[in-house]
């Protein structure tokens, strides 16, 4: 929540970050082992309809300039200790509202809300921040026409960040990405109100596509559209969870709203029994490349939809970090044009060395190989997001081994919403 921000922020970025690389630790050019699990404003003056802050209000808690009207707020007087999943309203009593302004100490600011067209009542648009003292000011009609006005103050529960969840959002604001990218909502702290978090959590497009959420463990919730956005589809995310109960004594401390773009539908099918990678962008051929994939039985390449999840220029191949030793083991620095497929450590990458098995035979540790003038033509027309099929061998991508969420389907998909 606000008042928390700057301290959380450092948390919440270090969750991004995990998300963005994944196990990226693991950096080898190998398949790893079996992935079984998912992987303010001051007190002013002037009265709106809105929320903008009163005018000529006293000091004291209440003042009445007529004597036939009042309001109820759902907030008694001086309270403390309030839940920062009120949702605050204020009730006309014998009387019209005019204006309600809700006004947070230190750099709270302004609570939005909506009054009634008929002047009945007003609602807050969003929950409270923790340790805050609301001052609530009501300006209303009597039956006479006489204005009242009406001020109360309040203060929130106080939260320790150990109370709060940060959501962290991928893909990145403005980011434009591929047609099998889905929507990574990651929280630092873990959600067991599932479905008061999810009703909150929504999900636009242009052009509209039928979606759906799906929750990989306590902490991850993704969506994907039933098939591959279309091209050129704009998204919005709403992660609206600011104060909304998470269970457990956890509350959200941070709604979050990212929008991105999809870019042009490049789908890449790797069959790895002829060693060809057919290339693809918007439905045309562009070209085929010989590959070579891994299909030793310690080493063999998953089958199955995977997702283009990071991408380097060069990077560091280390067996190592896979916890491959001894007479398999390598260390090749400077891998050119490196793109993650899994956590587990499989890439597409320039592989100079293996060029005379390329298109004919399957000699990797589990990523796949191509010349490097290749491996640099689609290096730069790939994005994050870009789907790369994968056909030909016995092993499966395992569930949470990298966005794997094109391998479920729509039912089960479905299925793991908690709606």
């Amino acid at each position: 929540m606000s008042q928390r921000r700057p301290a959380h922020r450092l948390r919440g970025l270090v969750a991004l970050s995990a998300l963005l690389l994944g196990a990226s630790v693991l950096t080898a050019c190998d398949n790893g082992p079996d992935i079984a699990g998912g992987g303010s404003a001051q007190e002013t003056a002037g009265l709106s309809s809105g929320s903008e802050s009163s005018n000529g209000a006293s000091s004291g808690d209440d003042t009445t300039d007529g004597p036939n009207a009042d309001v109820d707020v759902n907030v008694e007087r001086n309270a403390t200790d309030v839940p920062v999943d009120t949702e605050l309203t204020v009730t006309a009593k014998d009387g019209t509202l005019q204006a309600v302004s809700v006004s947070g100490s230190g750099d709270v600011g302004t609570l939005d809300g909506e009054l009634a067209g008929d002047g009945s009542g007003w609602k807050a648009g969003d929950l409270l921040e923790p340790g805050t003292t609301y001052t609530v000011r009501s300006s209303l009609e009597d039956p006479d026409g006489e204005t009242v006005t009406r001020r109360q103050k309040f203060t929130t529960q106080a939260l320790s960040l150990d109370e709060q969840t940060y959501p962290s959002v991928a893909p990145l604001p403005g980011e434009t990405v591929g047609v099998g990218m889905p929507v990574i909502v990651t929280f630092d702290l873990p959600v067991t109100d599932k479905a008061a978090f999810e009703k909150r959590m929504h999900v636009t497009s242009s052009p509209q596509q039928i979606g759906s959420w799906r929750w990989i463990s306590d902490t991850e919730a993704h969506y994907r559209p039933k098939t591959y956005w279309q091209a050129g589809t704009t998204v919005d995310v709403d992660v609206d969870v600011n104060g909304v109960d998470a269970g457990d004594g956890v509350y959200g401390q941070e709604s979050r709203d990212v929008s991105f773009e999809v870019g042009d539908a490049n789908i890449y099918e790797v069959n790895m029994k002829t060693d060809q990678m057919k290339v693809t962008s918007n439905g045309q051929l562009l070209r085929t490349i010989p590959i070579t994939t891994g299909e030793q039985p310690k080493f063999t390449t998953r089958s199955g939809v995977k997702v283009i999840i990071e991408k380097f220029e060069s990077k560091d191949m280390n067996s190592e970090t896979v916890g491959i030793t001894g007479a398999d083991a390598y260390n090749i620095a400077g891998v050119k044009w490196a793109m993650r497929l899994t956590y587990s450590g499989e890439f597409i990458h320039a592989a100079p060395w293996s060029v005379a098995s390329q298109g004919h035979a399957n000699v990797s540790h589990g990523c796949t190989g191509m010349s490097t003038e290749d491996a640099d033509w689609l290096y730069h027309m790939t994005k994050r997001g870009d789907v790369v099929d994968y056909t030909g061998t016995d092993r499966s991508i395992e569930p949470g081994n990298g966005y794997d969420d094109w391998n479920v389907s729509w039912r089960d998909y479905k299925a793991g919403s908690a709606l």
